[in-house]
């Protein structure tokens, strides 16, 4: 392993961990993570799908538990930020997420993000039992009942879940920073909302800055705004992949999170993406 690089500056360099292969060892999720922080990386997502209808792959990724396999990086790394992007929240009991996401942040020493969604496939919706046709407005009353308990709990009323009196431990020194991800309005009302980052997917530079903008119409709240891109590993791609960076960088997006790809040759590809921003 090479020393520990100076961190990026400028818009900040976030990678989206490859997890979509069965047959990937669990180690490699770990040496890439350490790998990115030794780069000089802001941040690493995983993504979550819990059932999903189709074999793992480019369309379904999150085929090792995001919130375990972070907890285990939190172990071998020091610095860097930890994510999931994003957590299909509605799938999820609000409860159980509260003490994970709570837990894995005391863990990680205050480096845990929660990015969330709301899901996209009714299949999985239905193979797990939960409502699709709800699936906004239980992601909303999850985020309120997070903000509730992380700031100091007490009885909870809500439309899907309540409780008259408990005790909520550990709770975070302070909230657990939320990312909201998605590029529609209702996803931009709930970032504006809840979220102290938002992450929009596959946006061209001017697509970023209308999000961007929209996002800033509905809040006075300082909201940390970016997005997700991908290079695979083709030549032609890499210089648009870089080009675009710069473009949201000169957008002046706080955050570009890259996608390099299947496991194979992620690091190569991630290390040469790192050299030509430099």
């Amino acid at each position: 392993m090479s020393e520990l690089t100076e961190p990026i500056t400028g818009t900040r360099l976030q990678v989206v961990l490859p997890d979509e292969s069965p047959e990937m060892p669990p180690g490699t999720l770990t040496d890439l993570g350490v790998r990115a922080e030794e780069l000089g990386v802001d941040a690493v997502w995983l993504p979550d799908h819990l059932l999903p209808p189709a074999p793992y792959g480019t369309t379904f990724g999150g085929v090792y538990e995001p919130l375990v396999t972070l907890a285990h990086l939190a172990a071998r790394t020091t610095r860097i930020r930890l994510g999931t992007s994003v957590l299909v929240a509605p799938l999820r009991d609000p409860l159980v997420l509260a003490k994970q996401a709570a837990t894995l942040d005391a863990l990680s020493g205050g480096r845990f993000v929660l990015g969330v969604g709301v899901g996209w496939s009714e299949e999985e919706f239905a193979a797990v039992g939960a409502d699709f046709a709800t699936r906004g407005a239980r992601t909303d009353e999850t985020l309120r009942l997070l903000r509730h308990l992380f700031g100091g709990g007490g009885p909870f009323e809500g439309r899907f879940h309540s409780y008259g009196s408990g005790v909520f431990e550990p709770r975070p020194a302070r909230p657990v920073p939320v990312m909201v991800g998605g590029a529609s309005d209702r996803a931009l009302r709930r970032a504006a909302e809840w979220g102290d980052e938002w992450q929009g997917v596959g946006l061209t530079a001017e697509k970023f800055v209308a999000a961007r903008n929209r996002l800033r119409c509905l809040t006075d709240r300082p909201v940390r705004s970016g997005t997700r891109i991908a290079w695979s590993g083709d030549e032609e791609g890499f210089g648009r992949a870089v080009e675009l960076f710069r473009e949201l960088t000169a957008a002046g997006a706080d955050s570009v999170a890259v996608w390099f790809g299947d496991a194979e040759g992620f690091g190569g590809r991630m290390e040469r993406f790192v050299a030509a921003l430099r």
